[in-house]
């Protein structure tokens, strides 16, 4: 198996800067993979089982520390894992040809990014106002709130799928304004949770028609496993207040060269 010394990289540089963020995997990867000459649904597949083996690990540790509230969880993927199937299903039986998926594909994960940069530069305005103000959605009864959260893993499992983005910053924000009185490190455990199974269903379909290059998977993996780790280390070292404003930029960079 050849080792592409070029993605090893890649992976160290992404995994790095999720360790050192929380955010950023398939934002900044899916793209880097396409503009090196990956096709952009090849792209999406490989990365959705990255991210699925990449976060794996996550959900032992929170679940070990009580991070993860397993019914919120479970209602996601009530939603997630039925979308994903049926998008995989439609993108396989819909009679396009490569190219347009492609374009479908690659469209889409641009306007992922540009969405997913916004929030990442305004997520804690985004909380602070959940919290303090009473607004229509926190004042869903039990049953509505268990709706909504179908219907938010419904959401995110077709865009997941779609473009491999979103079940990190969007899937934790989408949480936080559906339970705004959640403490931040249990939904970020608890959409860890959801992530895992949801990505690994997407990227096998994805798989099974093809959309995964095995071999720079793991090349991938053998560069970000100790990116993560020495990220991880660091984070609390450097300022959040120039780390997400910089990340944000080159998301915004990336979106719009595939959106537009």
């Amino acid at each position: 198996m050849e080792f592409l010394y070029f993605f090893a990289l890649a992976g160290l540089l992404v995994g790095f800067v999720v360790g050192l963020t929380g955010v950023g995997g398939g934002s900044l990867m899916t793209p880097i993979l396409i503009h090196f000459g990956v096709s952009p649904a090849v792209s999406v597949g490989t990365d959705l089982l990255y991210a699925a083996i990449t976060k794996g690990g996550g959900i032992y540790v929170h679940h070990k520390k009580r991070n993860v509230d397993w019914r919120i969880a479970g209602l996601l993927c009530c939603g997630s894992l039925p979308a994903a199937l049926a998008t995989l299903w439609f993108l396989s039986a819909s009679g396009f040809d490569s190219e347009t998926v492609n374009t479908l594909i690659k469209v889409g994960l641009g306007w992922a990014i540009l969405i997913t940069a916004f929030v990442i530069l305004f997520r804690q305005q985004i909380m602070r106002y959940s919290q303090q103000n009473e607004i229509w959605i926190t004042r869903l009864t039990g049953s509505h709130q268990n709706a909504a959260t179908v219907i938010v893993g419904l959401v995110m499992g077709v865009i997941v799928t779609l473009t491999s983005i979103g079940a990190g910053a969007l899937g934790t924000v989408a949480l936080f304004l559906l339970f705004p009185f959640l403490p931040v490190v249990r939904l970020v455990g608890t959409e860890i949770a959801h992530a895992v199974p949801l990505t690994l269903v997407a990227g096998l379909g994805h798989a099974s028609v093809g959309n995964v290059d095995w071999n720079l998977l793991l090349n991938l993996l053998i560069g970000s496993l100790p990116g993560v780790f020495v990220g991880s280390h660091l984070a609390h070292r450097v300022s959040d207040k120039y780390l997400r404003p910089g990340l944000a930029v080159m998301l915004i960079y990336a979106g719009s060269k595939l959106a537009f």
